[in-house]
């Protein structure tokens, strides 16, 4: 049924230009793309405002080009996880990610929050691929064959990213504390 519906508004949008309908879409999945982004850059709130906002953005323009072959959850987290590697390669370009690590575990540090600041720690031990798969499949309920449509990884690869990732975040846990 909400698929039938996030259909009719993709719909009302593509062809009508009807703003309220994408205005719906965003109410709707807007936590889930932020809570992702929160994840894939370990904290930092308002790098995963931006990027939420310039993944609506690109979803608004481009919405014309979602065909209904996979729900549109999964198309706008494709979106969302090109938008976060976009990020990531132009960070490279200019300061290389060894550095974005360091930057968000200075960020991590600082708040000291507890239990939150001690998952994105061990979140960032992970490996972009593996911290990806984890969030996605954990934090957002995707399942396996919709990672891989969302990552463009076969769905094996996405088994072993959460299996290593899952693994090494048990572990580090287990080191500080965790049961």
């Amino acid at each position: 049924m909400s698929q039938l519906n996030d259909i009719a508004l993709v719909a009302q949008v593509a062809v009508f230009g009807n703003k309220r309908a994408f205005d719906t879409l965003v109410k709707k999945y807007q936590s889930s793309v932020r809570r992702f982004f929160l994840h894939q850059t370990l904290g930092d709130e308002e790098l995963s405002d931006d990027l939420a906002q310039e993944t609506f953005i690109k979803a608004y323009t481009h919405i014309g080009n979602f065909k209904n072959l996979s729900n549109f959850a999964t198309w706008l987290f494709r979106i969302a996880y090109n938008v976060f590697y976009d990020y990531i390669r132009t960070r490279k370009e200019t300061a290389g990610l060894e550095d974005w690590e360091i930057d968000a575990d200075c960020r991590t540090e600082q708040k000291n929050i507890g239990t939150e600041m001690d998952i994105y720690r061990g979140l960032s031990l992970l490996k972009e691929a593996e911290r990806t798969c984890i969030t996605l499949y954990y934090m957002e309920d995707l399942a396996i064959d919709k990672i891989a449509t969302v990552t463009g990884m076969p769905s094996g690869t996405v088994k072993s990213h959460i299996s290593r990732g899952k693994e090494k975040l048990a572990n580090f846990l287990k080191q500080n504390g965790y049961e």
